[in-house]
């Protein structure tokens, strides 16, 4: 598997090898956006279709897109944990904040 993005939005491509197509599927919207192609080519078009598609359609209903990743989560934390990441962050000078961030920017990379 691979990934494809267009416009911030991000898909997995998978091959059906017996089906000779790529299938692709945004993997950073609840919504389900899915595209198929037969060349990187095809598949590229279909992706940009998609997400045009997806913001008409939310455009007529006059519903928000989702928009990938707004930078805002909330994290649930036993109080323990709470408790020994602040005391963490404290320690190294940080906020709560930017201690979990640097953390989650080592883990993923």
């Amino acid at each position: 598997m691979t990934t494809m993005t267009h416009d911030g939005y991000v898909a997995m491509i998978e091959l059906d090898e017996e089906a000779g197509l790529f299938h692709g599927e945004v993997i950073n919207t609840r919504d389900v956006l899915t595209f198929q192609g037969g060349t990187l080519e095809d598949l590229r078009a279909a992706f940009a279709d998609t997400i045009t598609d997806y913001l008409e359609w939310c455009r007529e209903r006059g519903k928000e897109p989702e928009r990938p990743y707004s930078g805002n989560f909330t994290v649930r934390l036993s109080p323990d944990l709470h408790r020994r990441v602040a005391t963490a962050a404290a320690r190294s000078g940080k906020s709560v904040n930017a201690f979990v961030a640097e953390a989650l920017e080592r883990s993923a990379g």
